[in-house]
């Protein structure tokens, strides 16, 4: 057992998932190393994200709305690591933090909240997402759609749902399900709406200089969630994606290979390219990268900086 002269300081955005994943990573920690009760203590940290809730985060900052606060605090030396939803995570990160650790990923798939289906939405349905991703894949399936922005916790947006500001929203697998809301929605399959790269996965980050650190957390590494999130990140990283980019990618360990999928979309849907390959290492990601930005039309193209 790896003995501590003080409790560990776990940095974590404050939302219900957030305190939630937080404390997951408490638990596996404690119970790879041995570790009692008051160990580790978590430090919440307000971010920008969660105070700007009336625009989509492409307008003020992007993905860094949810991370930089926390970037801050852990080269401050107010935290010693940070728990973050992947699939939140800006694809080029500081070279003094490290993703020391992911734990084992969840349910990859979104769900559908208000209808069946996608097909089953009614005629001009409102869909309510701030997801460019998402909307891009309603607007192909049902043109007819219209897209009303929501942003906000899980609660929140299920409240803006049922207060009428929509007729339908999406919501991922893993966050309903890690906050005991499992019954909530119809899971959309893979085949019909793949889902964001790396969905479904925590992530853990500490300081790069910090050996010890990035040891203790390394004991609670998931190989194969890791890979595979690392081999979607270097897809994005790949396209020069950013929170614009309607994009959608899922690796899976499939044998002694890795298969991944991918969807590039224009943000009405109207024109996609998909591919599919199969690697034996994430930075070959970007063989796909390069043929589905190949094969793209110039309006396509022009929604990524990798071309």
């Amino acid at each position: 057992m790896t003995r501590l002269t003080r409790p560990l300081r776990l940095g974590t955005r404050g939302s219900p998932l957030a305190l939630t994943q937080a404390r997951m990573t408490i638990a596996a920690l404690r119970a790879a190393h041995g570790w009692g009760e008051g160990t580790i203590e978590i430090v919440p940290i307000k971010t920008s994200g969660d105070r700007i809730q009336d625009r989509a985060l492409a307008e003020v900052g992007g993905k860094a709305l949810w991370t930089k606060e926390l970037d801050r605090a852990l080269l401050d030396g107010e935290i010693d690591f940070a728990v973050h939803s992947m699939k939140d995570v800006e694809t080029i990160r500081p070279a003094e933090i490290a993703i020391a650790a992911m734990l084992p990923r969840a349910d990859v798939r979104d769900r559908l909240i208000g209808a069946t289906s996608i097909a089953e939405l009614p005629q001009g349905a409102r869909v309510g997402t701030s997801s460019p991703r998402r909307s891009a894949q309603v607007r192909r399936a049902r043109p007819d759609a219209e897209i009303v922005l929501f942003r906000g916790n899980v609660d929140t947006r299920l409240a803006k749902l049922a207060g009428g500001e929509a007729d339908a929203t999406l919501l991922a697998s893993a966050g309903l399900e890690r906050l005991g809301r499992s019954e909530v929605g119809t899971p959309i399959s893979v085949s019909e709406m793949l889902p964001a790269p790396a969905q479904g996965a925590v992530g853990i980050e500490t300081l790069s200089a910090n050996g010890e650190m990035r040891a203790l957390l390394g004991a609670i590494d998931d190989p194969a969630t890791h890979a595979c999130v690392s081999t979607e990140r270097a897809l994005l990283a790949a396209l020069g994606a950013d929170c614009r980019s309607p994009v959608a990618g899922l690796a899976t360990i499939e044998g002694e290979a890795i298969r991944l999928r991918a969807e590039i979309l224009t943000e009405d849907g109207g024109d996609h390219r998909t591919g599919e390959t199969w690697i034996a290492r994430p930075e070959e990601a970007e063989r796909l990268a390069h043929a589905l930005l190949a094969k793209a039309s110039p309006g396509l193209r022009a929604l990524f900086t990798g071309r």
